[in-house]
């Protein structure tokens, strides 16, 4: 008998996945919550009036690179809408499935706008005052986030596939998917030390001052950007260890707080400071040329 109530308990599941069903007593959602209307809707249209806003600041500067914040910003727009359909759908797993897999791709495209901005400030100030060169900035770290993408992915389609079956192993799936995310957060935690150490570099230089006042703007909004995605990626490490039934993953304000709001942020913010009216034309200043005469010594650049 008790694998005939299993069968039939699987085949109610798989209903309830497939299509779009109230919340019914005694079967718990995938996310451990019913996912917030009011949040879907609310992040769906903030991350929609930056993509349209960063739209049409690349095409008025010409920056076209600026597209990796657009296409972020869909990505983003995709997840919630997700969310917002699992509002209204909190059983169905194409939804589930689909803001798992956005979410986690979004932000890889604004680390990637960053990259590209901290390699503009190195040909802009000059190329001591990093330790590696813009292209291995791109190479580096550009891969270590497809990487990290792959492993999650494939993590995440693993146990979301296994959270709806009834007694489904989700372990290999989360496991996978906590390595990924891991490996992400020991990736950008290196990133944010370069990053650090430029600025470190540039303020002992104090090329800064031969700059014109928008750099400044800017440097510091990619320093907040970079902060807003690390303490995302330290939330979603410590969430995803704990499994699909712990205190943080089941609790939607950590979610709302610290991953919607921290996305918002890190890419919101060059809506205010964009690089394509900030960044100075030239890419040599007096200064940059100072440094690199015959009469600068090395030490007074270390």
């Amino acid at each position: 008998m008790s694998g005939v109530n299993n069968d039939a308990e699987y085949k109610f599941k798989q209903q309830l996945g497939e299509g779009c069903h109230a919340l019914v007593d005694g079967y718990g959602t995938s996310y451990g919550y019913t996912p917030s209307l009011a949040a879907g809707i609310v992040f769906c249209s903030l991350f929609g009036v930056s993509m349209l806003i960063h739209f049409a600041q690349m095409v008025w500067k010409r920056q076209w690179w600026c597209i990796v914040f657009i296409l972020g910003c869909i990505t983003e727009l995709l997840g919630w809408g997700a969310r917002t359909w699992s509002a209204e759908c909190p059983y169905n797993g194409n939804a589930f499935l689909m803001q798992i897999s956005t979410l986690i791709i979004a932000p890889t495209f604004f680390t990637a706008g960053i990259y590209v901005i901290l390699g503009r400030f190195i040909h802009l100030l000059g190329p001591e005052t990093s330790i590696l060169s813009p292209k291995l900035y791109l190479w580096i770290f550009v891969t270590c986030d497809v990487v990290s993408l792959v492993v999650q992915a494939v993590g995440g389609g693993m146990a979301s596939i296994e959270v709806n079956k009834v007694n489904g192993n989700t372990a290999p799936g989360t496991h996978t998917m906590v390595a990924g995310i891991v490996f992400q957060l020991v990736s950008i935690t290196v990133f944010v030390f370069f990053a650090a150490d430029f600025v470190r570099r540039t303020l002992r230089m104090r090329v800064l001052q031969t700059m014109t006042t928008t750099v400044v703007p800017l440097l510091c909004a990619m320093i907040f950007s970079i902060l807003c995605i690390y303490v995302r990626s330290i939330y979603r490490t410590i969430e995803l260890s704990q499994g699909w039934s712990g205190y943080l993953i089941t609790h939607q304000v950590y979610f709302i707080v610290l991953d919607g709001a921290m996305m918002v942020l890190a890419v919101g913010i060059f809506n205010v400071f964009h690089p394509g009216w900030l960044l100075p034309k030239s890419t040599v200043k007096p200064f940059h040329e100072q440094i690199h005469s015959p009469g600068a010594t090395e030490m007074q650049f270390i």
